[in-house]
């Protein structure tokens, strides 16, 4: 896509079949609400609803916080969580399905498809046997927590980084994939990464995300938070509710910049030609976790046993299979998925 001005200086949009491709972005962000995203089967709740390196093991007590990447021992033993998604016959997981090639509906197929779409199939594939025996759902990115808190979905598998602050609401897996934030912009802007060339700009994140902590922390002069937020009077144009809200605001002019993961900004780049991640690498090490209900251990030491599975057998592992397929060209060099973290009790 590019971009001209017409004769009141206002940018309009070239590229995406024109409007009409426009209106198609506008359309499909519109669409990610919390809703039901069926594969095979009913589509309703049923009866209940829902770093490369060497392994190490971190001691932690319950009122601190030192390593947000330790999880729980791995194991295969069933318990209360488990037993519910036995019951129902379908794991029910909270997912993208606006990031490409890691949760996105192919609009060919209609099927979703990508990075975390796969992990989601192979844990459902160990709790009930069946990769497909799975009830899809949609979460923006500011519901994740609350989806899980109000028992909508069993697992949340949505480019979610582990931090400190959300394990006071959510529990995580080990660590399933490295990432970092960095600036998406426009290749012929000024804006050389996250760094003064922000001064001024209009810069757009998702609510709830990483990326808008960041800028809390050091914003370089960015303007990045809307009248009102949070508030009925919000117009959620710097703040919106999905990230990908905010490449179609970069497209249409309405901001300078987005601040995202860098895998996330991957997949918009190759999405739209005409924007570019900035800056030589990443501003902040990140890691991305299968979330579940705080408390929900039997889950997440199942999905660790998943996790330890998947990263099994180098270059032919399961993980690394899944990144040549979706990720590969995006974020190349990567060569083997980042080393687990475990609580020694």
């Amino acid at each position: 896509m590019t971009r001209e001005r017409d004769g009141s200086g206002r940018s309009r949009l070239r590229g995406w079949g024109g409007v009409t491709g426009m209106a198609v972005a506008c359309a499909i962000t519109a669409s990610l609400t919390l809703l039901p995203l069926s594969h095979s089967g009913d589509d309703s709740f049923g009866t209940k609803a829902a770093g490369q390196g060497a392994t190490t093991a971190v001691h932690a007590r319950a009122d601190e916080c030192t390593d947000p990447e330790a999880s729980l021992q791995p194991s295969g033993d069933d318990g209360p969580s488990i037993d519910r998604i036995k019951e129902r016959g379908k794991l029910i997981a909270g997912v993208d399905q606006n990031s490409f090639r890691w949760g996105y509906r192919n609009p060919e197929t209609r099927e979703l498809e990508g990075f975390d779409i796969d992990l989601v199939r192979a844990i459902a594939q160990n709790i009930l046997g069946d990769p497909d025996a799975v009830i899809f759902r949609a979460i923006p990115t500011n519901q994740r927590i609350a989806a899980l808190e109000n028992d909508r979905v069993d697992v949340v598998v949505r480019t979610m980084t582990i931090n400190c602050k959300r394990l006071e609401q959510v529990s995580f897996s080990t660590a399933y994939f490295q990432a970092g934030q960095q600036v998406l912009a426009p290749k012929d802007s000024t804006i050389t990464g996250y760094d003064k060339s922000l001064d001024g700009k209009r810069v757009c994140t998702a609510e709830g995300s990483t990326a808008f902590e960041a800028l809390e922390n050091q914003s370089f002069g960015a303007v990045f938070k809307d009248e009102g937020d949070g508030t009925e009077r919000d117009k959620d144009q710097l703040t919106v509710p999905n990230q990908l809200d905010c490449l179609v605001r970069l497209q249409l002019g309405e901001v300078d910049a987005i601040v995202t993961d860098n895998a996330l900004a991957a997949g918009q780049a190759a999405q739209d030609p005409a924007v570019v991640l900035k800056g030589d690498k990443p501003f902040t090490t990140e890691y991305y976790g299968v979330a579940a209900k705080k408390g929900a251990d039997d889950l997440v030491a199942r999905v660790n046993q998943v996790l330890v599975d998947y990263r099994k057998g180098g270059k032919d592992s399961p993980w690394m299979v899944s990144y040549r397929e979706w990720l590969a060209t995006g974020l190349p060099g990567i060569t083997a998925p980042p080393a687990p973290k475990y609580l020694s009790n």
